[in-house]
């Protein structure tokens, strides 16, 4: 019998630690979803589904983008509706809750947090004065929250469906939310319902309603509601006139400590938001919907895996990147107030301009099918409002920070060969922003001076963003004639490769700067190149300053919008050219001069590593023969600006741009959107086995890696030699494997046959 208890024993504790192991061993649990939850980061720290509509978390203040602040800030509140890594004004932080024990006479019950938990779908806190534990998860449209009160402490809950991120006191704050109502009713000693309405916001856009319906696992025992400043006790419901509405539940002292809200979110109607509670959570049980929610990521997380001795924080780094590029955009099919149909319809592209030089083409190597619905929710936005969406959020097209970008998402997919697309309605859609001005709405779609850019071949300056508005466009008419001649449309084709020249039209040739000739610089309506530019925007006095290459001219100067870079400096904006990189070559003198030209940019800090131009910059030693240059860049800026601390970030993630830069620089691949093909890098992994939707799998191993040998000696790829430092996306979608061989000094790897041109 001693025996036989033995063996049991021993096989459950083998168990035991099978399990634990293989929990561990989870993807998931490698995410930390505070990496870059402080300084320029502002991620979204709460949990989310992958493009979840829902996203509950603390609010801290009106001020933050994503609701959070670290300790010792206070909570006011938790709301159902946030953004991640989004600058500008903030947006949403819609239908807060907030748990507290006393008398229901006052709105605020801000608290001060002992402590606090995060992980992968998972926010836990306890708050000092009152010890009420807050745990938060949720499904896709509905939050789940489990509040744990101290023994004999009374139950209370306020729902305010006025609070809102952004508000200001000045009534019309530009990129500040608006209130406009909000409606609160109690239902039953169970259900309250009601909705916030608000407008403006980042994207300055229209009013846009979030419904709730809020469902209670034990009775309402008490209740006031509030309406513009005064409280109605046994007044069931305040109707919306213009005015705040509240109400704070009590659910008494009762045996049970535990009080489980569920929260339904729906931009239709209150009741939508009740059957989305029916639909995605119909039980009571917080650790199911938890493990609902493990699974969908881990799912997605899996496809690509990593070398079993990576280390923890590579792994870390990597999977909490892959995570943040799926919070964004949001997935609102079924959803949308604005018209019915059967397409899918998301929402928050916050902001293409930012999102679509990394996070789209990553989604679309490992979330294929997922980025086909996105862009055919963007065709099927065309079709209703008449443009493709730049910078939409809450239902509303707004801010076109420079180009058309839409225009790249779309060439990505096609020359990608996404299937389920209409791509002759997307090449009208394409031609809709390239050639009719959007009559006023510059900001909001389309694009604002397009009759310049048309009849001069630039945008001149003193319209806004002047200088990447016409490199941008350039681009963007190349990102038309890629899709127009795969779909045989050579008239044209002709007609906008020639246009996607006119970045030329900026460049001006003998202007030197840091040892440097060449550069985009202000013109203009009658093509004189300017070298003073007007400061400020008086009627009367005209100062003007001299404008150069390196200067940055917002936020000192005038507003941040009417610049003549957006967010960015000549220095890096004449390297934005990701059709035309050997022209800029040639331009600049030569392959040596080029060479000089990036090594300047990175020597002398012109570089900005926080911002979309110049994610492609440490990529460009390739078009000069020398790949090894750029993995030391590379290998340089990670090493010295990410990390898996909570500022582990260098600027705002931006919807997962600034993580989606950082995994696939971290695989050693690298996209040229709206092209492809991937600039193949040295990775910081070992080996990356990506597991495709078609059922292949494609293997980077990199044989020998480490701190010093860093340098691609030579390639293979299915066993073939391999000399070129790019790879074509169907050579990876066809499954495969690429191996290099790598050593402690450069080589003459990938020098010969350079990345494709136009």
């Amino acid at each position: 019998m001693k025996s036989t208890a033995k063996i049991m024993l021993f096989l459950g504790m083998s168990l035991f630690f099978c399990v634990k192991t293989n929990a561990q061993n989870q993807l998931h649990n490698f995410v930390d979803p505070m990496i870059g939850s402080e300084g320029d980061g502002r991620v979204f720290i709460g949990p989310s589904c992958p493009y979840g509509m829902v996203k509950p978390s603390p609010d801290c203040t009106v001020r933050p983008n994503s609701g959070w602040l670290p300790l010792p800030t206070e909570v006011t509140g938790f709301s159902q509706v946030h953004v991640s890594g989004t600058g500008g004004g903030p947006k949403y932080g819609n239908i807060q809750i907030m748990p507290f024990s006393g008398a229901l006479d006052k709105l605020e019950q801000a608290a001060f947090r002992e402590e606090e938990k995060v992980k992968l779908g998972y926010y836990e806190t306890i708050f000092k004065g009152s010890q009420i534990k807050t745990e938060i998860t949720t499904a896709e449209k509905v939050s789940f929250y489990r509040i744990s009160y101290p023994k004999n402490a009374s139950k209370e809950l306020k729902i305010d469906p006025g609070f809102f991120l952004g508000e200001s006191p000045e009534p019309e704050g530009r990129e500040a939310q608006q209130f406009v109502g909000s409606q609160i009713e109690i239902v039953s000693d169970t259900e309250v319902r009601g909705y916030s309405r608000i407008r403006g916001g980042w994207n300055n856009g229209r009013a846009y309603t979030v419904y709730f319906w809020a469902v209670f696992d034990q009775p309402i025992a008490q209740y006031v509601t509030y309406k513009d400043g005064k409280f109605y006790a046994n007044e069931k419901a305040q109707f919306d006139s213009g005015k705040k509405t509240a109400a704070l539940l009590s659910f008494g002292k009762g045996e049970k400590q535990e009080l489980n809200v569920k929260i339904g979110i729906s931009f239709l109607s209150e009741l939508k938001a009740k059957n989305n509670i029916q639909v995605e959570i119909p039980h009571w049980n917080f650790n199911t919907v938890l493990a609902s929610l493990e699974n969908k990521w881990e799912q997605l997380l899996s496809r690509i895996t990593l070398a079993p001795d990576t280390s923890i924080e590579y792994k870390k780094m990597f999977y909490t990147g892959l995570y943040h590029t799926m919070i964004m955009p949001v997935n609102r099919t079924g959803e949308n107030p604005l018209w019915t149909n059967d397409e899918p319809y998301y929402d928050d592209f916050y902001c293409i301009w930012d999102t679509f030089r990394t996070s789209s083409p990553l989604i679309t190597l490992i979330d294929s099918k997922r980025q086909v619905e996105i862009v055919n929710a963007m065709l099927n936005i065309y079709k209703r409002e008449g443009y493709l969406p730049e910078g939409r959020s809450g239902n509303d097209n707004g801010r076109t920070q420079g180009g058309s970008n839409a225009e790249t998402v779309i060439a990505d997919a096609f020359v990608k060969n996404l299937k389920g697309i209409d791509y002759e309605l997307a090449l009208k859609a394409m031609l809709k922003d390239a050639e009719v001005p959007p009559g006023g709405n510059e900001e909001r779609e389309g694009r604002g001076g397009l009759l310049d850019y048309l009849s001069l071949g630039y945008v001149p300056f003193g319209t806004d963003r002047a200088g990447n508005r016409t490199i941008d466009y350039a681009y963007n008419d190349y990102n038309i004639a890629t899709v127009a001649k795969g779909l045989n449309r050579l008239d044209i084709y002709d007609r906008y490769i020639k246009q996607a020249d006119n970045w030329k039209n900026l460049w001006r040739a003998d202007y030197e700067n840091n040892g440097t000739k060449g550069f985009i610089m202000p013109k203009d309506a009658a093509g004189n190149w300017l070298d003073e530019v007007v400061f400020g925007e008086s009627k009367i006095q005209k100062p003007t300053y001299k404008y150069t290459p390196t200067i940055t001219e917002s936020p000192w100067y005038v507003c941040h919008w009417c610049v003549f870079f957006y967010e960015g400096t000549s220095w890096e904006y004449s390297l934005s050219i990701p059709h035309d990189l050997p022209e800029v070559v040639r331009r600049t003198g030569s392959d040596l001069a080029f060479q000089k030209r990036l090594d300047t940019f990175f020597d002398a800090k012109l570089y900005d590593v926080s911002n979309e131009p110049s994610f492609l910059a440490p990529t460009m030693y390739h078009w000069i023969g020398k790949p090894y240059l750029s993995s030391d860049r590379i290998r340089g800026i990670i090493k010295e600006n990410f990390n898996t601390s909570r500022a582990g970030l260098p600027g705002n993630d931006d919807s997962g741009a600034m993580s989606s830069w950082l995994a696939f620089q971290m695989m050693g691949l690298y996209p040229n959107a709206g092209q492809a093909y991937y600039l193949l890098n040295t990775p910081l992994i070992a080996a990356t086995t990506l597991q495709l939707e078609e059922g292949k799998n494609f293997k980077i191993i990199a044989k020998n890696l480490s701190d010093k040998k860093k340098y691609i000696k030579s390639a293979s790829l299915n066993g073939k030699p391999y000399n070129q430092a790019w790879i074509l996306h169907k050579d990876i979608v066809n499954g495969g494997e690429l191996i290099l061989e790598m050593d402690a000094k450069p080589s003459a790897w990938g020098i010969t046959i350079l990345p494709p041109t136009k």
